[in-house]
């Protein structure tokens, strides 16, 4: 086993990556509609990250510490973990670069937190695979630009470790910024960062409020009936789907040319596609919640991610921001500020 050289034994490799918002086609980056007909994705990176820290030990130990779910398991030193569903995606991430690179270690600590909770629909477990390769690769000096990091993380993610989604998220986390993403099939993407204009970017950011509903949830059940309605040919899923894509090319013209009015029509049009691409992606209390944003001033919204819970967010025009929060403060869920995150991945050694 090699060791670590003793001059960067007491140093730690951190990293953060954006979570994002997925504003138009979401769903069409997941395979089979990927490698069929073409995926198109807009989304914005924001203010709110997966951690990651990787802090070499002098012993022979692998220690994964996540303290979103304080949860910490301890290994003695050893070529491969277990995949066993705890802590997978820092497993995974290990497994994979030992056999590519061999890790010059004789322990280490891996710690992480998220923003915000696991499964919320902001791209949480992706964007922490992005974090945790970003970790790995400050401290081992890879060679890997963003698109190699967010492929890389898409491989482990889906590949190896089989977790279903799509390919946006891994993306957004290394990008940063708002991007117009293309998809196709054998893995090609074309990232599109797209330039505003400054005013129309604090406008857009002024205008939209995001709501957490006060529980998570697990896509991969509503992810996968998507798969299969693809894979069955089911006409109105498929339908859906390419109405939700169109969306994303209209998302992208709005936005390019100042059109904020039409924002959160274009969000209503989506939200009403995205109900019919799989079954759970809308709850009645998700339904309430929504009638009553738009009730107080909001012309559309959407559930962020999957669906099932998790965050949601609202297009609110002029001044009616302040009254879509004041109605949903009346809920039991949680509105949360943001920012938008201009730059994505980083990682820096102390």
């Amino acid at each position: 086993m090699p060791d670590f050289p003793a001059f960067l034994s007491t140093m730690t490799y951190r990293s953060k990556a954006p979570l994002r918002l997925g504003f138009a086609g979401g769903g069409t980056d997941v395979s089979p509609y990927t490698d069929l007909f073409g995926g198109a994705v807009l989304n914005a990176a924001i203010g709110l990250y997966a951690h990651a820290g990787i802090e070499p030990l002098s012993e022979n130990a692998i220690v994964l510490h996540d303290a979103t779910q304080q949860k910490e398991l301890r290994y003695e030193w050893a070529y491969q973990l277990p995949i066993d569903g705890q802590l997978d995606l820092a497993k995974g991430v290990y497994n994979h670069l030992q056999k590519q690179y061999g890790l010059p270690l004789t322990g280490f600590k891996l710690t992480t937190t998220i923003d915000v909770p696991l499964g919320s629909g902001l791209g949480t477990s992706s964007t922490l695979m992005v974090a945790i390769i970003g970790a790995f690769t400050e401290m081992l000096k890879l060679p890997l630009g963003p698109y190699d990091i967010a492929h890389l993380a898409f491989d482990i993610e889906r590949n190896q470790l089989g977790f279903a989604g799509g390919r946006q998220d891994q993306y957004a986390a290394t990008f940063g910024g708002i991007n117009f993403m293309e998809f196709g099939a054998n893995d090609a993407v074309i990232v599109n960062p797209l330039r505003l204009p400054a005013p129309i970017l604090y406008e857009l950011e002024n205008n939209l409020l995001l709501y957490y509903t006060g529980h998570s949830r697990n896509s991969s059940s509503i992810i996968e009936q998507q798969q299969q309605n693809v894979h069955a040919k089911q006409p109105l899923a498929i339908a859906a789907m390419h109405a939700v894509k169109k969306q994303a090319y209209d998302m992208k013209v709005a936005l390019l040319k100042g059109r904020l009015d039409t924002v959160g029509e274009l969000f209503d049009m989506g939200f009403a596609h995205k109900r019919q691409m799989a079954g759970g992606i809308s709850t009645p209390q998700i339904e309430t919640i929504y009638a009553a944003a738009k009730a107080a001033g909001a012309t559309g919204g959407k559930i962020s991610g999957a669906g099932g819970g998790g965050f949601m967010f609202f297009y609110c025009p002029g001044q009616s921001l302040h009254a879509v929060q004041q109605t949903l403060n009346s809920f039991t869920g949680q509105v949360m500020h943001f920012a938008f995150a201009q730059k994505g991945l980083v990682t820096w050694t102390i």
